[in-house]
């Protein structure tokens, strides 16, 4: 993407440099140059790469999350934001699918998350077994004791809507460079005031937000390191009998099933097949070199899923699919703070997985805290870390 110019008049606010062009640092360059700031936005393979963790087509959007009723809250927000920007650029970005989880034995997620939903009077439906086969005769409830339907939900154009929020922050006086930032970041107790690029290059400014997704702890393996965690992700796309709308919306939500393992898929998917992934954390993964090749072990463990909950899908070819990366904290939550040596410096990432959908809630959260609106919230503060152990990727992302 080349530099394009503003369609505005010169914005005349702070300085600020956005340090990655993904769902997270898109959405911060865009609400920071929609509120006058003075953007670069830095990206080393553009928004929507194959590398980046906010690459490929699609991503869940839905509001279930157990216990953790601060990304309920988050995600009504994110629900809303994505239709009314829909609404005003007509993109598409955006499909109201429903999102059906099916829960095998443990069911004390789905109670949470009803009580979560309720108290953000988000609307959903909890369905026996019965009613589910009833409803969606292309899946197999074997094993099912629980139907939980968010209707809210959906999922989004994920590389799609990289490259368009890129472009509209440009619209908006934002500069977008295609650049690399040197590492690691060296930071000595003082406001930082340029950032070094990897062609020698300098941008001076009076902000930074770092918002480097798997790449956050080669950045700053000081103050992240392994607090951000690359793991690597298998998704497949499985081919649908010729004109079968069974496997499309609306005759399917998106659905994900809650056993053993965590395994979701998107109907339609961009007409790309029908999307089956494992949400487990994988291993560790080096985003920049890592090979993308799906394995053998992940095809035949998707195979065997594929036809024990679509039975009619037993047989399907697999017609695409690829590697991409979570980047995870110890706990699955964000991290949203400003640097501990560094006032002007901000570092946001750790999307764990499930990040994506809350790129324009982000968006606004860190554009107030550079431009001194609001404070950070513990919550997503570095100081949680602070002597613990890192725990293994929560199953609820």
């Amino acid at each position: 993407m080349a530099r394009a110019a503003s369609i505005r008049s010169q914005p005349s606010g702070p300085r600020v440099v956005v340090v990655g062009a993904g769902a997270f640092g898109g959405w911060i360059a865009h609400d920071l140059a929609r509120r006058h700031a003075r953007v670069t936005l830095v990206d080393a393979w553009g928004p929507g790469n194959a590398r980046a963790s906010s690459g490929g087509e699609t991503r869940v959007i839905r509001a279930t999350y157990g216990t953790r009723a601060t990304y309920t809250k988050m995600a009504k927000r994110a629900i809303a934001l994505w239709q009314q920007y829909d609404e005003r650029w007509q993109r598409g970005f955006f499909h109201k699918t429903g999102a059906m989880w099916l829960f095998e034995e443990d069911n004390a997620f789905a109670r949470a998350s009803v009580v979560a939903l309720k108290a953000e009077d988000l609307p959903f439906e909890e369905l026996a077994p019965a009613e589910g086969r009833r409803r969606f005769p292309q899946l197999s409830f074997d094993g099912v004791t629980a139907v939980l339907v968010e209707r809210e939900a959906g999922y989004l154009l994920a590389r799609r809507a990289c490259e368009h929020v890129v472009q509209r922050a440009i619209a908006e006086g934002a500069e977008y460079r295609q650049a690399s930032a040197a590492t690691p970041l060296r930071i000595d107790g003082a406001p930082l005031q340029a950032l070094a690029l990897g062609d020698g290059t300098t941008i001076r400014a009076d902000a930074f937000v770092l918002a480097c997704g798997p790449w956050l702890g080669s950045i700053l393996p000081d103050v992240v390191g392994t607090l951000v965690t690359p793991t690597r992700q298998e998704v497949y796309y499985f081919g649908t009998p010729a004109g079968d709308a069974r496997f499309l919306e609306p005759q399917l939500p998106v659905w994900i099933d809650y056993g053993q393992r965590l395994i979701y898929g998107i109907p339609g998917n961009a007409n790309r097949g029908f999307k089956v992934a494992d949400d487990t954390a994988g291993p560790r993964f080096d985003p920049t070199n890592g090979q993308r090749e799906p394995t053998d072990a992940g095809i035949k463990r998707a195979r065997a899923f594929v036809a024990r909950r679509f039975p009619a899908l037993a047989a399907a070819p697999l017609v695409g699919a690829e590697v991409c990366q979570y980047e995870a904290s110890p706990d699955s939550n964000y991290i949203i703070d400003r640097h501990p040596r560094a006032s002007n410096v901000w570092i946001v990432g750790g999307g764990s997985g499930h990040g994506f959908k809350m790129g324009p809630v982000v968006g606004e959260l860190v554009a107030s805290l550079v431009l001194g609106e609001s404070q950070p919230d513990s919550f997503f503060g570095l100081a949680r870390f602070a002597g613990a152990k890192k725990s293994g990727q929560d199953k609820w992302t």
